[in-house]
C-alpha cells in the first residue's frame, strides 16, 4: 500500500522536527509545495490535521511575501503535567476526532502500544457510544480521563 502525499509531507515535518535541536521548525509553504510538487493548500490540509494541539505541536502562521509555518512539539517537564494537560484537554466533552487525535498522540510519545491505541478509539466511537449529542461527548470524555489516567498509574506514573 502506498502512502498519501499527505503522510509523505507529514513524515517529512516530523523528521526535520527530530532533527532540529531547538525542536522548531520554520517553512515557507510555497517552498514545501515546490518539493512535494504539489499546492499550498495540500500542505496547509497536512499541517492543521496532523500537526494540532491535541496532537501535542503548536502551529504559528505568518502569511504574506515574508511568511513561515513555525511548527514546535510542546515538551512537558514532568509525566504529570503531561497527564494534566491531556486531560485538559479532554475536558467535560471531547467529539471524537478529538479524541482520536489525543490517543494519536500518546501512542506518537510512547505512552501506548498500538493494541491499547486501537482498544481506546473503537471503545469510544460513535458506534459504541450510540447516543444523542451531548451525551455522546460527554460520555467519551469521562471514558477517556479513565482510561488516560489509569494508563499513566499502570505505567509506574
Amino acid at each position: 500500500m502506498s502512502e498519501s502525499i499527505s503522510d509523505i509531507i507529514e513524515h517529512y515535518l516530523k523528521k526535520i522536527l527530530q532533527e532540529s535541536s531547538s525542536g522548531i521548525v520554520e517553512i515557507k509553504r510555497s517552498e514545501l509545495a515546490d518539493i512535494f510538487q504539489c499546492v499550498p493548500s495540500q500542505i496547509n490540509y497536512v499541517i492543521g490535521t496532523r500537526f494540532t494541539i491535541e496532537k501535542g505541536y503548536v502551529v504559528e502562521s505568518k502569511r504574506g511575501g515574508g511568511g513561515f509555518i513555525r511548527i514546535q512539539k510542546v515538551v512537558c517537564k514532568s509525566h504529570q503535567d503531561y497527564l494534566g494537560i491531556i486531560l485538559h484537554q479532554i475536558g467535560d466533552s471531547i467529539p471524537q476526532l478529538t479524541a482520536e487525535h489525543v490517543i494519536s498522540r500518546l501512542l506518537d510519545d510512547g505512552l501506548m502500544d498500538p493494541r491499547e491505541a486501537l482498544l481506546m478509539k473503537r471503545m469510544i466511537s460513535r458506534e459504541v457510544l450510540q447516543m444523542p449529542l451531548p451525551l455522546r461527548d460527554q460520555l467519551r470524555a469521562r471514558m477517556m480521563r479513565t482510561m488516560v489516567s489509569t494508563l499513566f498509574t499502570s505505567k509506574g506514573e
